[in-house]
């Protein structure tokens, strides 16, 4: 990527060469026809409009945010920041018709891909994260590429919420295992909370007659019906083992209860224990991020005596 980026530094057209083939235009030299057509064409033939965008690039980025020619109406955006692996942001300023916008052409979703399975990057709480950059930001996912059109005169702050979002959505790939199952432990609690009412649940339940020390948890009891709803976050091969002995100690113990297991992704479970976890659960979802209408819409029909 660096090598690549001094290759562009050295054989594209910069700003300088455009104005310099604008001041050759205007004393009779000859002129540098490829920087002086890029500038004319893009900007109706004044320069220094492109010098004015790298400015205010500069003002609101980095000193150092540097544009470089790369053929008619587009520029590469050269900035300082680099991902983990050293390489610098790919960012290109093109003309769209008759608006300009900031494309990262694909690259960064891309190269999420090394690290990650892609149904990881499209689903789940990895994704939530993206969803949630691009949106704050005012980016906008076109098939992989993501985009950012510049509203009327304000290149800087395009370019700095250009930067901040590619950099939060890179950071995907630093997320350990651990980070992703509390984020996905945070989403079950969040949803049952706005599904249910506080006086109808109780997270991390325990049975006060059965299990006084606490070693059969339900993340969270339904309760107010004939029976109960045992809820279940399950995040991991782990926790559907747990949660599949704890049902069958709730049966040794003859309580009343329908078991509901919600998993971060069902594909990820071993076949083996999601068949004996399916056994002896009454019902469970394959993805809470696929699931949130489903689980509402049960949990709605339970409370309302319906399920």
């Amino acid at each position: 990527m660096r090598q690549f980026e001094q290759g562009a530094k050295e054989k594209r057209p910069t700003l300088r060469a455009g104005r310099q083939a604008a001041d050759a235009i205007h004393d009779g030299a000859p002129e540098d026809t490829t920087a002086a057509a890029i500038a004319a064409d893009c900007m109706g033939g004044h320069v220094m409009t492109i010098e004015a965008i790298q400015r205010q690039f500069q003002a609101s980025v980095a000193d150092t945010v540097e544009l470089a020619s790369e053929g008619l109406c587009r520029y590469r955006v050269f900035t300082p920041f680099r991902l983990e692996d050293g390489d610098h942001l790919a960012i290109v300023l093109r003309k769209q018709g008759d608006r300009w916008q900031l494309s990262d052409e694909g690259t960064t979703l891309m190269r999420l891909t090394y690290d990650l399975k892609e149904r990881d990057i499209q689903q789940g709480p990895r994704n939530t994260i993206i969803q949630t950059a691009l949106g704050s930001f005012g980016l906008i996912d076109h098939d992989g590429e993501l985009v950012l059109d510049v509203p009327e005169g304000r290149y800087g702050d395009a370019l700095y919420s250009f930067v901040q979002a590619l950099l939060r959505v890179s950071s995907v790939s630093l997320w350990s295992r651990e980070r992703m199952v509390s984020t996905f432990l945070a989403d079950f609690r969040g949803l049952i909370t706005a599904l249910v009412p506080a006086d109808r649940r109780t997270f991390d339940w325990t049975d006060p007659q059965h299990d006084v020390k606490g070693h059969y948890p339900v993340d969270c009891r339904v309760n107010g019906l004939a029976r109960p709803l045992y809820l279940f976050a399950i995040p991991s091969n782990d926790k559907a083992r747990d949660v599949t002995v704890f049902l069958h100690q709730y049966e040794n113990w003859s309580l009343r209860y329908r078991a509901v297991g919600v998993f971060e992704d069902q594909q990820e479970v071993n076949r083996r224990v999601l068949a004996r976890f399916t056994d002896v659960c009454d019902k469970s979802f394959s993805s809470l991020t696929e699931n949130r209408e489903r689980i509402g819409k049960y949990l709605e029909d339970a409370l309302t005596g319906v399920a």
